[in-house]
């Protein structure tokens, strides 16, 4: 039986476009970073080991596709420099990051468990990411799910 996704253009479609912004290793490793609020140059490269020019690409590729904005700051001393801050649109990524935080803790942890946790600031209670439909139902599983064309979706020639 042929598939019905077949049917239909992916030309558009906004996985790819998400993934030409976050498809990079090092992407959702600075994006981490500035999560955790690692907002300067310096502090990204020694921590994470990203390589100077490739640490310089990837946020000027988020600066550019406006998930993060630079801001200057300036230590005593020194010359004025950049740190780099979400943007609305960066800080929307955050359950993306959770989501491959809870994957990651599943299934590649150290037998310790996790080096990082997030926890509601109000309760303390661990945060996880989990689906519900527009009408308030849990979705579970990915069976639970149907793939179906949006507006947006486009007829195959």
């Amino acid at each position: 039986m042929r598939p019905a996704a077949l049917d239909w253009s992916v030309e558009n479609c906004t996985i790819a476009r998400a993934m030409e912004i976050l498809g990079e290793r090092w992407t959702l490793v600075v994006l981490r970073e500035v999560f955790n609020g690692v907002r300067r140059f310096d502090d990204m490269r020694v921590r994470t080991g990203i390589p100077r020019q490739v640490l310089t690409n990837r946020l000027s590729m988020l600066v550019e596709r406006g998930v993060l904005r630079r801001e200057p700051y300036r230590e005593p001393g020194s010359r004025p420099r950049q740190e780099y801050r979400l943007t609305e649109m960066g800080l929307d990524l955050w359950p993306v990051l959770v989501a491959v935080l809870g994957w990651g803790d599943r299934y590649l942890a150290d037998p310790e468990g996790s080096p990082l946790s997030v926890a509601h600031r109000d309760c303390g209670a661990e945060v996880r990411v989990a689906l519900r439909c527009a009408d308030g139902h849990d979705v579970a599983e990915p069976r639970d799910v149907l793939p179906r064309p949006g507006p947006g979706a486009r007829r195959r020639a």
